[in-house]
């Protein structure tokens, strides 16, 4: 038995466990605390499987839901850029990087390069398992803004604009989810949850 790969991919699951505490801007539903990662990654993987039918093209289930739960992993070093943040995204593709590098690199060779290029698939968006899981993440946020009354989006100032701009690649990944999309962002300015432009 190779003691040393079973002992890399325990300290690759000590290690992530970190990624509970890395918390991001959206709060949760019913709950007066801010969502960690951990629990959007988890919750994107649910989304996955139950929303799959309405990806505009056919994907993989099971590497959409590897991309869900790996693709946040790097915030354990790099720490979660809210997605309204200008100045954090011009460094953030850098940070990430280089917290890819340490955390793909715990894992044995083979683990390590699987999650490191499902990982930068995700990122890149070109595939269609790409598209769809990225249509989640960017889903999920916009349901727990509008879901909260718009709780982070007001705290932030964040505009419409904004909002539809961060959120129209969930179009390229299920034109069905962006027409929902769509109708809580009109709804949320309507009802006062979101800033018009």
């Amino acid at each position: 038995m190779d003691t040393s790969r079973l002992s890399n991919q325990i300290q690759f699951i000590l290690e992530i466990d970190k990624l509970k505490g890395v918390l991001r801007r959206s709060y949760l539903l019913g709950a007066d605390r801010r969502e960690n990662s951990a629990e959007h990654s988890w919750h994107l993987a649910m989304m996955a499987m139950t929303l799959v039918e309405h990806s505009n093209e056919p994907v993989d289930i099971a590497r959409v839901i590897k991309m869900t739960l790996i693709h946040d992993i790097v915030e354990v070093d790099a720490g979660d850029t809210y997605c309204y943040d200008t100045v954090g995204w011009t460094e953030k593709e850098e940070r990430e990087r280089v917290a890819a590098d340490r955390l793909f690199g715990l894992l044995p060779s083979d683990q390590g390069l699987e999650l490191r290029t499902l990982w930068e698939e995700f990122e890149s968006r070109q595939t269609p398992d790409a598209k769809f899981a990225t249509a989640l993440d960017r889903l999920m946020p916009l349901m727990h803004n509008y879901h909260t009354k718009g709780r982070a989006w007001l705290q932030n100032g964040i505009l419409r604009a904004q909002v539809i701009e961060r959120n129209r690649p969930i179009g390229e990944g299920s034109k069905k989810l962006w027409e929902v999309a769509e109708q809580l962002i009109n709804d949320a300015v309507e009802k006062g949850y979101l800033l018009p432009q």
